[in-house]
């Protein structure tokens, strides 16, 4: 078995969660990938320059598709689940780890996104895009030119306005994560997402992670400004791996349910955790011994022993804590559930 379902697991799943969810899923973010050597020269070019926190990379070394149907038949036994997936950066040569998702996405029929450089000349992206059959783009910003600090990269940095071209020519996704230590409430990224709406109107643009906003601290006035843009008007979020029930709640008031998607940042969330906020920052809760040493990355603490058992998935503390969002904000009828759990997905990628 790739993983345990623990009694526990079951009980939250089925008393909370199984007749929440709708029999249709599709999970908006995901990573699939195998290990390969790493023979790509810009990843071991950019894997030496640290800008991302590394407690992900302790869930799970390689995520094959195989994997990810398997989470999901676990996870959500009474459900069916259909992805959108792309590969992830420096675990190995990113050629080939585009070719495995653009061969698993062909064999399952499931939807797929382009893992991008920014050093890709528009025609590149181009023959890329129609050839492979994607569906759009997924970058990242550790991408971006080494010589950059991280607390300075801007997501034109690793989204250069050359491929947005692209993508608005081609009317395709735009999967962004937002760089920048200050997250949703940093200026330069609210600027920079209402630019791209406003010049790239017929980009399919998802914010990941409610913009990273993993605390209540993070939002700041961004709702507000983009709310000031007609441009902005269908801009699409997704919550995936966030548990933040607060922040949840702001964005379904900003933009009620049919601008919000659920999405899993798989395998990340097959990770035993219980996040909580501290100090402006968040703090994954984990089993004692479970993921090695967690000094290793200041968002994990290790918790005693005799609460270790009351730790469940990643994944259903995200979704209890949607679902506390939703209750809160009466958005509760079965088509509000069906609009963020599926049909908007469906509507964004095959409309």
């Amino acid at each position: 078995m790739l993983f345990t379902v623990t009694d526990n697991d079951r009980r939250i799943y089925s008393e909370n969660l199984s007749g929440f969810l709708p029999d249709r899923m599709i999970d908006i973010h995901c990573h699939v990938w195998r290990n390969q050597d790493k023979d790509d020269e810009y990843i071991k070019t950019h894997e030496s320059v640290q800008r991302t926190v590394s407690w992900p990379g302790l869930v799970a070394a390689e995520n094959p598709i195989e994997d990810l149907d398997e989470t999901y038949r676990l996870m959500f036994p009474d459900k069916k689940v259909t992805p959108l997936f792309f590969s992830t950066t420096c675990k190995g040569s990113m050629k080939a780890m585009n070719d495995y998702c653009r061969a698993a996405a062909k064999e399952k029929k499931y939807p797929a996104l382009y893992f991008s450089k920014p050093t890709e000349s528009p025609e590149e992206l181009e023959y890329e895009l129609i050839t492979g059959g994607w569906y759009g783009i997924k970058g990242y910003l550790d991408l971006s030119p080494e010589y950059l600090p991280e607390a300075e990269i801007r997501i034109f940095d690793f989204f250069p306005p050359a491929q947005l071209e692209v993508l608005n020519k081609l009317k395709m996704i735009v999967m962004l994560h937002i760089p920048r230590p200050k997250r949703f409430r940093d200026p330069v990224n609210i600027a920079q997402i209402i630019e791209i709406k406003e010049r790239w109107p017929d980009i399919k643009l998802i914010i990941a992670h409610i913009g990273r906003a993993y605390c209540v601290s993070d939002v700041g006035d961004a709702f507000d400004k983009l709310a000031a843009s007609r441009a902005c008007d269908n801009l699409m979020f997704d919550f995936c791996a966030n548990t933040n029930r607060y922040v949840m709640k702001q964005l379904l008031e900003a933009v009620g349910t049919k601008r919000v998607m659920w999405g899993t940042d798989l395998p990340i969330t097959r990770m035993r955790m219980r996040r909580i906020e501290e100090n402006g920052t968040y703090i994954n809760l984990i089993p004692p011994g479970l993921y090695g040493d967690p000094s290793v990355d200041p968002h994990l603490r290790e918790v005693p022993p005799e609460e270790a058992d009351k730790i469940t998935f990643f994944m259903y503390e995200e979704l209890l804590s949607m679902k506390w969002a939703m209750e809160q904000t009466g958005h509760t009828s079965e088509q509000d559930r069906r609009d963020i759990f599926h049909d908007n997905a469906q509507r964004l990628i095959y409309g």
